[in-house]
């Protein structure tokens, strides 16, 4: 056997070696998985495998993506090549984690084939590419009794929910009944439930019916919601009771909510001592009457042990978001809106329904102080879920007009940082005492005839009592925030492309705390983890500082500007007529002197900022750096090293080449 043909079977046996090397491996890694990514994004969430491990029946996952076609497609369809395989990668770990119960299917909807037929079935959404070509992307998920869950589409902005919206589906296609959820509110959450001849004659008169909000569609989603009214006596076949903004309610209404927790029934309370949704009355406003956007529960909060004070805020410099009031303002911290943050340690981690936000913004929120009463015994417990960071305080107004047209730059002037957090959301548990230990007073109603009497002739109103609960039997759950708008569709929501899209974890919040009293939180760590923000804890820190400096600089210029206005107008209004020429021109005099003054400062505080700007743009090429430099320099060290050594083998071989 000559060289050559040694040579060519030598070649023919690596070449089958490592096909079947790559071959088996590729059996193997199937069951071998390491996931490498810094939030473990290919890792299943405890709440998922916890779902899984649930699974009673066997289920099957069909995962329809156009995948001949998206590679025929525009751009903007072939970003969703990678989109596709993260969601396979995932779904490919379900399977793999269900023991069996989950069956995964891969379908390639083609044209004109039983695949497509199916998609077009299932109402997954279809997007035309060319006259014959048809893009999918949806998952559907079925049950062995007919249930069908569906993804119509994988929408970008969802990206981050992927995990949740899958095992939601999951979850929801194997549980039958829902939880029914009672809403009593003030403000129009539930939207105009009109429709038919209604709905027409409003649209005819160039009126549409109010949509609800996007926290209650997102909860009909998962639970049944109904509506209460605000002036209910009495809360029956609801499983759980959600109160936003109740404001000016009767003592029988109080007394409904205060006997349904006692009960043992589970609660969340939105209250707010200035609710920015809740639009004035422009008739109330005429009278001089100071409008109400108030809400309170003072009874029923004293009997949890809490209070929230009137015209009382939280704030917090770290955390108030920075923006102009008006166009022709500059930027300036916002006391009133906040963006609470994990870093900034704003959520309790012993509460696994705020253990994995990551930020929540809320506005003008108030205070919940712990009061020093008997609410029943030293088995309450309180855990604060929604709090400032360590250097929040409280700050207030003397009166609602203050916060109907904010100066928020006297408001940042006014505030003074504190040392220690401020609570603005509690999750209290524990056997309460009702807020009506004698019972109420209540009108007995009067009959039809006593109704059509001139009022005059009416007989005065007879009162009876009624009583109920003095005290649980059961342990309750309530759940009590002090802000409304943080849930409302102008903070927690926005309007995208693709329609309604979540912004940051406030639904989040408010789902998790729902799942949570509800006694289901297999989903509430899988929704969590989708919103992840990785800060620059370094720049912001810089900033921060480079703020501090700067803040007083701005105060003493804007006094400055106002004492120069005041004393301007005080010396006008005791001008003589007669004087007019020589006080203008000392007026103006001191005007430019103090103008020159100013632009000095001005330009002081740019160079300050300018500093700012400098500090930041060298830490931003120092880890351009680190993180461009290592890798070439690394390559170039190994091949100085490589080149060393080849060197010195030559001169080796040639010395001992030499001494033979």
């Amino acid at each position: 056997m000559n060289r050559t043909v040694k040579i060519i079977m030598a070649i023919t046996f690596i070449v089958v070696i490592a096909v079947s090397l790559v071959s088996i491996v590729h059996k193997l890694g199937k069951s071998m998985r390491l996931d490498i990514t810094e939030r473990k994004l290919y890792t299943l969430s405890d709440g998922t495998k916890q779902i899984l491990d649930g699974l009673k029946q066997p289920i099957t996952i069909k995962l329809f993506f156009s995948k001949t076609a998206s590679m025929k497609a525009p751009d903007q369809i072939r970003f969703y090549t990678n989109y596709y395989t993260f969601v396979r990668a995932l779904l490919e770990e379900y399977a793999a984690q269900s023991g069996g119960k989950v069956k995964l299917e891969i379908i390639d909807p083609r044209p004109y084939t039983e695949e497509e037929m199916a998609a077009i079935r299932y109402k997954l959404k279809r997007f035309t590419i060319s006259q014959e070509e048809s893009f999918f992307f949806g998952l559907v998920v079925q049950t062995q009794f007919g249930v069908t869950k569906t993804i119509e589409f994988f929408s970008p902005d969802r990206q981050s929910f992927v995990e949740y919206d899958i095992s939601y589906l999951i979850d929801t296609a194997v549980t039958r009944q829902k939880t029914r959820i009672g809403v009593l509110s003030s403000l129009p959450v539930m939207g105009d439930d009109v429709s038919g001849y209604m709905a027409y004659m409003m649209r005819m008169q160039g009126q549409q019916p109010r949509p609800a909000w996007g926290i209650i569609r997102q909860m009909k989603e998962k639970y049944e919601v109904v509506s209460i009214p605000a002036d209910t006596d009495t809360i029956t076949d609801v499983d759980m009771l959600m109160v936003i903004h109740p404001k000016d309610l009767a003592e029988k209404t109080q007394f409904a909510i205060d006997q349904y927790i006692l009960k043992g029934k589970r609660a969340m309370i939105f209250m707010d001592p200035h609710c920015v949704v809740d639009r004035p009355d422009p008739m109330q406003a005429q009278t001089g009457q100071a409008p109400s956007t108030e809400s309170s529960l003072d009874k029923l909060l004293k009997a949890w042990g809490l209070e929230m004070p009137k015209l009382t805020f939280a704030g917090d410099r770290t955390l108030a978001v920075t923006g102009s009031p008006r166009p022709t303002d500059r930027p300036m911290k916002i006391m009133g809106i906040m963006k609470l943050t994990s870093a900034e340690q704003c959520f309790s981690a012993d509460s696994p329904v705020t253990a994995m936000l990551n930020e929540v913004s809320i506005m003008f929120p108030g205070v919940l102080k712990k009061m020093n009463t008997d609410t029943g015994g030293a088995d309450i417990q309180y855990t604060p879920l929604m709090q400032t960071s360590a250097k929040g305080n409280i700050w207030k107004v003397d009166s609602p007009y203050e916060i109907m047209s904010p100066d928020y730059a006297d408001f940042l002037r006014k505030f003074r940082d504190g040392t220690e957090p401020v609570v603005m959301g509690y999750s209290i548990t524990g056997k309460f005492k009702s807020a009506f230990p004698e019972g109420i007073e209540v009108e007995e109603k009067t009959e039809d005839a006593q109704a059509d009497k001139p009022e005059n002739e009416k007989k005065p109103p007879v009162m009876k009592k009624v009583t109920g609960l003095t005290e649980a039997a059961e342990s309750c759950a309530v759940m009590v925030f002090a802000d409304v708008d943080f849930i409302s569709d102008i903070v927690a929501y926005q309007q995208t492309f693709f329609g309604t899209a979540v912004v940051g974890d406030n639904s989040n919040l408010v789902l998790n705390a729902l799942e949570d009293l509800s006694g289901s939180s297999a989903l509430m760590a899988v929704r969590s983890r989708g919103q992840y923000s990785r800060p620059f804890i370094r720049v912001d820190a810089i900033e921060a500082e480079a703020e501090a400096k700067t803040a007083d600089k701005e105060t003493e210029i804007i006094a400055q500007i106002k004492a120069f206005e005041q004393e301007l107008n005080q010396k006008l209004a005791a001008v003589d007529k007669k004087e007019d020429e020589l006080i203008s021109k000392t007026i103006l005099e001191e005007k430019q002197a103090i103008e020159l003054k100013l632009r000095a400062k001005e330009k002081e505080l740019r160079d300050v900022k300018m500093q700012k700007v400098k500090h930041i743009e060298s830490l931003g090429n120092k880890l351009k750096n680190l993180c461009t430099l290592p890798g070439p320099a690394l390559i170039l060290l190994i091949a100085v090293v490589l080149g060393l050594r080849r060197s010195f083998m030559r001169r080796h071989y040639v010395s001992h080449a030499s001494d033979a």
